[in-house]
C-alpha cells in the first residue's frame, strides 16, 4: 500500500472516532433534559467541539488535549454530567505521541479544574461521598487511557528498532557474501589468470629475444590475461566496496573493440547521436554487453567482421552489435550464462535486449536502455 493511501485511510478513521465521540457526547447530553437556554447551547457546542477536536489528534495531539480538556471543564461548567470521553481519547493521543510532560501537566490541570466546574453548576450536590467516588473513576479511567497509549507507543519503538535491527543484519550479511564471494574469486582465479599472464608474457619475450615473429594468438593470449587481470582486480575491489566505484563503463568500450581486433577480427565502432553523460549503471552495463557480445563473437559465431554501433538518444542509450558468423535465419540462440547475464543486466535497468541471427547471416545484438531509472 502506497504511503499516501496508508494516510487517506489513517485521516478517515480519525474523522469516524472523532464523529463517533461527538455524537456519543451529544446523545448524553440530551438524554439529561436540557432547556434550549443560551447555557445548554454553550454546552452542546462545547459537546461537539470536544469531541470533533480528535479529528486532529495526530497531527496536534498537545493542542487538541488543550481543547478537549476546556471543553470537559466547560460544559461541566455548563450543568451537562457528560463523562470527558473526548479528553480521554486526547489523554491516550497524546501519550502515543510521547508528550508525557505536556499530557501530564494538562491531565493535572483538567482533574482540579473539573471538580470546580461541577460544583459551580450543581452537579454534586448530592452528597460528598459520590463526588470522591467520580474524583477516583476519573482519575482511574485518565490513568488507564495514558497507560495505553504509553504501551502502545513502546510496542510501536520496539517493532521500528526490530526492522532497523533486521535491516542491518541483511545488510551484513549482505556484506559478509560479497567478501566470500570476493575470496573464493581470489583463490580460485587469481593463481590461474597469472599462470597464464607470466607465461605468455615469458612466451613474448623469448621470441621477441630470439629475434623471431611473434604469433598474433600468443599477443590476443597476453593481452587477454593482462585484462582478465585488470578485470578481476576490479571485480574484486567492486565486491569489497559495495560496487560504489564502477570499474568499468563506456570509456573503454573503444579498448575492447580494438583487443578484438588484435586477436584477429575485424572489428568497428560506430558513435552516433550526440554524446552525452549516462549514469554510471548505464556505461558499466553497456561496457559487459559489448564484452560479452565480441567474448562470443571470437569463442563461437566464426566471424571474420563484427561492428559496434553506440546511439545517444534524448532518453536512451542503444546498442548493435553485428557480426558476419556461422548464424542463420531461422536457428535460436542457445541461452548460455553470457547470455543471459546480459539479459539479466538490461532489463535491471528497465531496458530491452534482442539477440537473433540476421537475416543476411551471422548474429545480432541490440539493447536499449533508458537513461531515466525505471519506475
Amino acid at each position: 500500500m502506497s504511503k499516501g493511501r496508508f494516510r487517506v485511510r489513517v485521516g478517515v478513521r480519525d474523522l469516524l472516532i472523532a464523529v463517533g465521540v461527538a455524537a456519543a457526547l451529544l446523545v448524553t447530553g440530551l438524554s439529561g433534559h436540557h432547556s434550549a437556554t443560551g447555557l445548554d447551547l454553550l454546552g452542546y457546542v462545547l459537546l461537539a467541539v470536544g469531541g470533533l477536536a480528535l479529528v486532529a489528534g495526530r497531527r496536534a495531539p498537545v493542542a487538541v488535549l488543550a481543547v478537549s480538556g476546556l471543553c470537559a471543564v466547560g460544559y461541566q461548567a455548563a450543568g451537562f454530567d457528560v463523562a470527558a470521553v473526548a479528553f480521554l481519547f486526547a489523554v491516550y493521543a497524546a501519550m502515543r505521541a510521547g508528550h508525557r510532560i505536556a499530557t501530564v501537566a494538562v491531565s493535572v490541570a483538567v482533574l482540579a479544574a473539573l471538580p470546580l466546574a461541577a460544583l459551580a453548576s450543581g452537579l454534586h450536590d448530592t452528597g460528598e461521598a459520590f463526588a470522591q467516588a467520580r474524583g477516583a473513576l476519573e482519575i482511574a479511567w485518565l490513568i488507564a487511557a495514558g497507560a495505553a497509549g504509553e504501551a502502545l507507543r513502546q510496542a510501536e519503538q520496539r517493532a521500528d528498532e526490530a526492522e532497523r535491527t533486521r535491516e542491518e543484519t541483511a545488510r551484513r550479511r549482505a556484506d559478509e557474501e560479497r567478501l566470500h564471494i570476493a575470496r573464493e574469486l581470489h583463490d580460485s582465479l587469481t593463481h590461474q589468470i597469472s599462470v597464464i599472464k607470466v607465461q605468455s608474457e615469458v612466451a613474448v619475450h623469448v621470441a621477441r629475444k630470439r629475434g623471431e615473429p611473434v604469433p598474433e594468438a600468443l599477443l590476443a593470449i597476453r593481452e587477454a590475461g593482462r585484462e582478465a587481470s585488470r578485470e578481476l582486480r576490479a571485480t574484486l575491489e567492486a565486491l569489497r566496496d559495495d560496487d560504489k566505484s564502477p570499474p568499468r563503463g563506456l570509456d573503454h568500450v573503444p579498448e575492447l573493440v580494438e583487443r578484438a581486433g588484435k586477436s584477429g577480427l575485424q572489428a568497428t565502432l560506430t558513435i552516433d547521436g550526440q554524446r552525452h553523460d549516462v549514469p554510471a549503471a548505464v556505461g558499466r552495463t553497456v561496457y559487459r554487453v559489448v564484452q560479452e557480445s565480441l567474448t562470443n563473437v571470437a569463442r563461437h559465431a566464426d566471424a571474420g567482421t563484427a561492428s559496434v554501433c553506440i546511439d545517444y538518444r534524448p532518453d536512451a542509450l542503444a546498442i548493435r552489435i553485428d557480426d558476419d558468423g556461422k548464424g542463420t535465419p531461422g536457428s535460436a540462440p542457445q541461452p548460455g550464462i553470457g547470455l543471459l547475464g546480459m539479459r539479466e543486466r538490461v532489463t535491471a535497468l528497465g531496458g530491452r535486449l534482442h539477440a537473433v541471427p540476421r537475416s543476411e547471416g551471422g548474429f545480432t545484438v541490440q539493447a536499449e536502455l533508458p537513461l531515466e531509472p525505471a519506475s
